[in-house]
């Protein structure tokens, strides 16, 4: 599905802001291994991040559509979502499933940029993307749940104040489905860390500021859990269809990116008495590229479109996930062959952003994963795991 509009005037304005933090700005961030404290706030302060929170608790109230463009303009423009992206969809949790006490509570705070969410805590180090095998545990004790056990690759921690943490609160024991038994808290961050629980930062390829959690004994307040006790990962699984749709819109973004930039490039760069960008070798990975980010940007749309109407879109958006991602990493190898020696230096930004669309065909759900799900939900094939 195309757009009606394709929200022009969303992309104007985003690009606005973005031309306020070139290329220099990111490669220093980048190069210092720093978080763009600047550029997250300017976009907090226009309103970018808040795009999904209803009106009522001083959010835009857009859709997923609109928040689609947002990120991908981010990304177009040079710059990575994946400093900030998780403030736009972290809070869906809360939103849906929330209690009308926690939204009025937090969601205008996290409007405003007052509160930071940026975090969730799911993965572990023995289960991966075997969410319903998680060994994190809460138990009720009176008016507080205790928390135990470990989380990692969880991103952004310093620079938020809550996060949303998946514990298991019902042993798998003693649950009739795997996937119940599990809940959703909020955790306030600031009274967390070095309180029963340990941040421990993990140095990584790409420069996201990504940490193991460690939890003795971690107290949180039994008014922080989100919804019903032991129905958490049914609310994860809705947040995280928004998370891959978001993603997706990055991948489109860098596919774009990488596009204008060996576009150009090929047309100027003169070898043998030619425009590099004459040779057919030349032109058809970038045309092929081209044609890959297009058609995955129009199963972004259709994502979305099922996602606002509260429809099943768990294939759609995971497909556009794929797709994105895969559009996104060919562009990306295109650009750095075709400038040769140059893609690999610093200064021309594309050896960064290289490393960072990479990202993708792992995370947040591999591409394995998503060919598993298409085959057994969607071809109806004998789950192969």
């Amino acid at each position: 599905m195309t757009p009606p509009n394709d929200y022009q005037d969303i992309r104007d304005a985003v690009r606005a802001l973005c031309a306020e933090f070139p290329d220099e700005y990111h490669r220093k961030v980048d190069e210092e291994r720093a978080y763009p404290q600047a550029f997250v706030e300017a976009l907090t302060k226009a309103g970018w991040l808040a795009a999904l929170i209803p009106q009522e608790y001083g959010g835009s109230g857009l859709g997923l559509a609109e928040a689609s463009v947002i990120m991908e303009e981010i990304n177009r423009a040079g710059g990575n979502s994946g400093a900030c992206h998780g403030q736009m969809y972290n809070m869906g949790t809360l939103l849906r499933h929330g209690s009308a006490a926690q939204k009025q509570q937090f969601l205008p705070r996290i409007a405003s940029g007052e509160w930071r969410l940026q975090s969730m805590a799911v993965t572990e180090p023995t289960t991966g993307s075997d969410t319903t095998g998680i060994q994190t545990t809460a138990v009720r004790r009176g008016d507080r749940y205790i928390v135990n056990g470990q989380k990692v690759w969880i991103s952004r921690v310093p620079h938020s104040d809550f996060m949303i943490l998946l514990a298991r609160t019902t042993p798998l024991a003693d649950v009739a489905k795997k996937s119940k038994g599990m809940s959703v808290f909020l955790v306030d961050l600031k009274a967390s860390i070095d309180h029963g629980m340990t941040v421990r930062p993990i140095r990584n390829m790409v420069n996201h500021e990504t940490a193991e959690l460690f939890f003795d004994n971690l107290e949180i307040p039994a008014e922080n859990m989100i919804g019903q006790e032991g129905d958490g990962f049914k609310y994860i699984l809705d947040g995280l269809n928004a998370e891959r749709t978001l993603i997706a819109a990055e991948c489109i973004g860098d596919g774009h990116w990488f596009i204008d930039r060996i576009t150009k490039y090929a047309k100027d760069r003169v070898v043998f008495g030619r425009p590099i960008g004459q040779n057919q070798g030349v032109q058809f990975p970038i045309a092929e590229a081209h044609i890959e980010v297009e058609a995955a940007s129009l199963m972004r749309w259709e994502a979305c479109r099922l996602y606002d109407a509260h429809l099943p879109c768990g294939a759609q958006a995971n497909m556009a996930k794929y797709l994105a991602a895969k559009a996104s990493w060919e562009a990306a190898n295109a650009c750095l062959q075709f400038h040769g020696g140059f893609g690999f230096a610093s200064e021309y930004d594309i050896e960064r952003k290289f490393r960072e669309t990479r990202l993708y065909q792992v995370a947040p759900i591999s591409t394995n994963l998503i060919l598993s799900y298409v085959a057994e939900h969607v071809l109806g094939l004998p789950r192969s795991y």
